[in-house]
C-alpha cells in the first residue's frame, strides 16, 4: 500500500483517513500505571502528562503525543540528512500507535504550513523557526508498508540546519521516551 501526499490539503486528507481514537486513548488509559510524585506540581506526572499540553494544542493532539511517548518501544525510525533537508521513515508495529503517529505528523505539518504554533510545554525551541517560516519548507509525505516517509527540504541553510536538528531531537525522544520528556520539562526555557 502506497500513498503520497504533499502540502496542507494532503495532510488534511491523511488526517481524515485515520481512525479517530485519540480521545479514548487519553481518557483513563494508564490509570495506576506510571508515577505521580511532586504533589506541588513540580514532579513528573506520567498519567496525565501535563508537559504535552500547550496554549494552542487540542486535547486530542496531546493525547496522541502521550500515546507516542508511552509506546516508544514499538517504533522503528530511520533518518537520512539530505544536503537540503531530511528524509525520515517511522513506523510502529502497534496499529493504534501507528494511527496516532500518522495523525500527529499530519497535524504538525498542517500547523507548520498555517503558522499555528501549539506552544506545547516541552516543545523544542527548534520548532519556532518552522512555525515562523513554514512557507519556506517543502514537505512530502508517503505512507508505505515500511511506515510513514516524510521528506522535508528548504533552501535557506538555517532552515536545513533546523530540520537536521529537529529530526535528531525526535529520534532521541523516539529512543528514550519518557526520559526525554522529563529532560525536556526540566530544561525548557521559561515563557514570558
Amino acid at each position: 500500500m502506497r500513498h503520497a501526499f504533499q502540502s496542507l490539503a494532503a495532510a488534511m486528507l491523511l488526517a481524515a483517513l485515520l481512525p479517530d481514537a485519540a480521545p479514548a486513548q487519553m481518557a483513563g488509559q494508564g490509570h495506576g500505571m506510571g508515577h505521580h510524585h511532586g504533589a506541588d506540581g513540580t514532579g513528573h506526572d506520567e498519567v496525565n502528562m501535563p508537559g504535552l499540553r500547550g496554549l494552542d494544542a487540542l486535547p486530542e493532539e496531546s493525547a496522541d503525543m502521550a500515546t507516542l511517548f508511552r509506546n516508544v518501544r514499538t517504533f522503528d525510525r530511520t533518518v537520512s540528512n539530505l544536503p537540503n533537508g531530511i528524509r525520515t521513515v517511522t513506523a510502529s508495529d502497534d496499529p493504534e500507535v501507528m494511527a496516532a503517529l500518522l495523525r500527529h505528523v499530519a497535524e504538525m505539518i498542517t500547523r507548520v504550513e498555517e503558522g499555528r504554533d501549539p506552544q506545547v510545554f516541552i516543545q523544542s525551541p527548534t520548532l519556532d523557526v518552522f512555525f515562523a517560516r513554514g512557507d519556506e519548507i517543502r514537505t512530502e509525505i508517503e505512507i508505505t508498508d515500511d511506515g510513514i516517509v516524510v521528506v522535508q527540504t528548504a533552501e535557506a541553510p538555517d532552515l536545513v540546519e533546523a530540520l537536521h536538528l529537529h529530526a535528531a531531537e525526535v529520534s532521541d525522544m523516539a529512543q528514550r521516551g519518557m526520559a526525554a520528556v522529563h529532560e525536556r520539562m526540566m530544561t525548557q526555557r521559561p515563557t514570558n
